[in-house]
């Protein structure tokens, strides 16, 4: 536990990557892995996870993110997109999944199954939007620790115009929504927010026990 306090103390939210420097195939492997494994509702993990090599797109998406520069000179750029088209034929899918992994009957998960379908279908579209983008920001929470542990910078970001990252991307065809975003790699030596010391709540003023 010490180890990952030390590295929540050694992160910040990088201002300026080194555009020279790239993530190793094995870690990002890890960090896709870190996502991939993240808590979600019911476990159905109603998102996708887009992440964007492309020079040439990324410096479309930048133009949508207000110009910063986070966005093409981080190593790799993740895009938590929420699933507005969640429904009963998704439900079905993860049901599916859950009997081959376990090796459980289909039909013995039917009550589970009905239940998280009578969720979904009595969510308004608003109230889809808003539940399935809180998914995608536990996920964002994974990636955020894994990368630390493994000493690779990142920046969460919610500044940028989700509607052109839609039509940039595509999501819009795809019934999905840019949600949040993160920009993974590593910290340029002029970055001086580096050398900033985090400034936190105390115990007492975050925490309350009742």
């Amino acid at each position: 536990m010490s180890n990952f306090l030390e590295n929540q103390n050694w992160r910040y939210a990088t201002k300026q990557f080194d555009a020279s420097k790239k993530i190793s195939d094995a870690d990002l492997n890890t960090l896709k892995e870190a996502v991939r494994l993240s808590a979600s509702s019911y476990g159905l993990q109603p998102y996708k996870v887009v992440i964007v090599e492309n020079p040439e797109i990324r410096e479309q998406l930048k133009g949508a993110a207000y110009g910063q520069g986070q966005i093409t000179d981080a190593s790799h750029l993740f895009i938590f997109a929420n699933d507005l088209s969640l429904d009963a034929v998704s439900v079905d899918k993860y049901i599916s999944n859950i009997s081959e992994v376990r090796g459980v009957p289909a039909e013995a998960l039917g009550g589970f199954s009905d239940m998280m379908k009578n969720v979904i279908a009595n969510l308004s579209a608003d109230a889809k939007h808003i539940w399935t983008a809180k998914q995608t920001y536990l996920a964002l929470g994974n990636l955020l620790n894994a990368a630390a542990e493994l000493k690779i910078d990142a920046t969460p970001m919610e500044g940028f115009n989700a509607g052109k990252f839609n039509e940039i991307l595509g999501f819009d065809k795809l019934g999905l929504n840019a949600s949040v975003i993160a920009t993974i790699g590593y910290r340029h030596d002029e970055d001086n927010s580096q050398h900033f010391k985090k400034v936190r709540k105390s115990h007492e003023e975050l925490f309350i026990t009742i």
